[in-house]
């Protein structure tokens, strides 16, 4: 007997609204998906669909209807299911993420274990987990950098005309560790400016200086970048495994998602392609519940870097999971996911 999909609409709201480079918003549509065997064993999923990508609510639901009829009749059936979806629907990165994350919460349910520990991963090797400072005036990103003091590290949204500024704000406020992501808001003039800037500042890392396709100018910034001893990291730039390739030489890492990679299957062989060559990697969430935070979470023990606050600047995440303790991720001990609704 194939499993049976159930489907739930949820909207999440920021504590303030979130803006990075390409726009602002506090609301967010996302769905909730369970499957369930013949025993009644249920598996949780999210799905967080991205305007950049293509993905809206409407295009997730819509996926949901069409991959119904491609649920596995054996839940252990992992890595030919998510085959048939990706076949199915190559482009719905978040829909096929969420029903990923159902299925393996299902598997670790009936096994009785966590995921990591089916994964043979140590919990304690989970990094720390940055706390991002989003877009807005000096006074309120004084005031995020204050509500952040349980974070030990901060990534901060940069992007605009008032970089510098945003950059001095944040450093007067503070002398915390920080990373800085452009959200592909600069050009190549633009992000060899401010290498030097981030530098003085003690920039650890520098996200996604340019427009995704413009790899030839990410080679160009990287070389820079690399003089000044700044690492380049890729997200827009970088969706699946099959782009690592061509990314070794222009970027010096990469930050997984699962909203746009489509899979726990599909982030694993990321991490394998990226150590293959040599490259950093972090993984990084969009704005998301509990539910969506733990399925990216039980694969950190294999990251150097963790963005996965996604859940912490929301007011009104239903679930527990994972959870971040002074900036420290620590993964459930129940089985599957670990994610109970409150």
């Amino acid at each position: 007997m194939a499993l049976k999909l159930f489907v739930e609409q949820a909207t999440i709201t920021t504590r303030h609204p979130f803006a990075i480079a390409r726009g602002s918003t506090n609301g967010y549509k996302r769905a909730w998906v369970r499957l369930v065997d013949a025993d009644g064993q249920e598996g949780w999923g999210e799905a967080d669909p991205s305007s950049f990508y293509g993905e809206s609510l409407d295009t997730v639901l819509a996926a949901f209807e069409r991959l119904k009829s491609h649920l596995p009749e054996d839940p252990f059936d992992l890595e030919a299911a998510e085959a048939r979806w990706e076949k199915a629907l190559p482009r719905n990165w978040a829909a096929r993420a969420a029903l990923s994350a159902a299925l393996h919460d299902l598997v670790g349910k009936k096994m009785g274990q966590p995921l990591w520990r089916l994964w043979g991963l140590d919990a304690k090797q989970a990094p720390v987990s940055s706390f991002t400072i989003g877009l807005d005036t000096n006074e309120k990103i004084a005031a995020k950098v204050e509500e952040a003091e349980q974070y030990p590290i901060l990534k901060i949204k940069l992007g605009t005309d008032r970089d510098e500024e945003i950059l001095k704000t944040i450093r007067k406020a503070t002398d915390k560790p920080i990373r800085v992501d452009a959200n592909a808001g600069w050009n190549v003039q633009r992000a060899k400016q401010m290498i030097p800037a981030l530098k003085d500042c003690g920039v650890e890392f520098l996200e996604q200086p340019l427009v995704p396709d413009d790899l030839d100018g990410l080679a160009e910034v990287r070389k820079f970048a690399t003089k000044h001893q700044m690492p380049v990291v890729v997200d827009e730039s970088c969706l699946v495994a099959a782009d690592i390739p061509k990314l070794v030489g222009r970027a010096d890492g990469i930050n997984i998602k699962l909203a746009k990679c489509g899979s726990l299957r599909e982030a694993l062989r990321m991490i394998a392609t990226a150590r293959a060559h040599g490259m950093l990697v972090m993984v990084g969430c969009m704005i998301e519940t509990s539910l969506g935070i733990t399925a990216a979470a039980h694969f950190t023990p294999l990251v150097d870097a963790a963005d996965l606050d996604g859940a912490a600047l929301t007011v009104d995440d239903p679930f527990r999971g994972a959870t971040i303790e002074r900036g420290q991720i620590r993964l459930p001990t129940e089985p599957g996911l670990g994610v109970r609704r409150k």
